[in-house]
């Protein structure tokens, strides 16, 4: 089974959008049982949270569901665990490569927008502080991005 990684910062916003959208696309093309996906925060202040209301708002007009509670990531766990970490913006890569304190793991680290294949965007931004356009910015974003993403786990598998 592949095993994918979704980090953003505090895992409210857009990595568990990004779990949800994915998830949404692997049980569309049937792959649920062949992929696996979760998310985490570099940072562990909402853990045990569930997604910020207003992105599971956005997402449920969509038609995704944001179930995920939030936790920080493990390297300890985490590192060896996934097949792939994708990170929402520069921040939070250059935050996840610094937890690969031995480099073992720079292969598996990717920013989410490598995948965009229409989206010229080279970050997912965070929509927190923002109104509602940038919860439904950051759906556009990752829609395309986990629709790249499945074309390259659908090659692989």
């Amino acid at each position: 089974m592949k095993k994918i990684l979704f980090v953003c910062l505090g895992n409210i916003c857009r990595s568990p959008a990004a779990e949800g959208v994915m998830q949404a696309l692997l049980k569309k093309e049937g792959l649920d049982g062949q992929v696996w996906c979760d998310s985490a925060g570099t940072i562990g202040y909402h853990s045990g949270e569930p997604a910020d209301y207003r992105m599971r708002k956005a997402a449920e007009r969509r038609g995704y569901e944001l179930n995920s509670r939030s936790r920080q990531i493990n390297p300890a766990e985490d590192f060896e665990k996934f097949d792939m970490i994708l990170a929402m913006d520069d921040s939070n890569h250059r935050d996840i490569r610094g937890l690969d304190r031995l480099q073992n793991y720079r292969d598996k680290i990717y920013m989410m927008t490598d995948f965009c294949r229409t989206k010229k965007a080279t970050f997912v931004p965070d929509p927190y502080y923002g109104g509602d356009q940038g919860f439904e910015e950051v759906l556009d974003i990752l829609e395309d991005a986990c629709g790249g993403l499945l074309e390259k786990i659908r090659e692989e598998l």
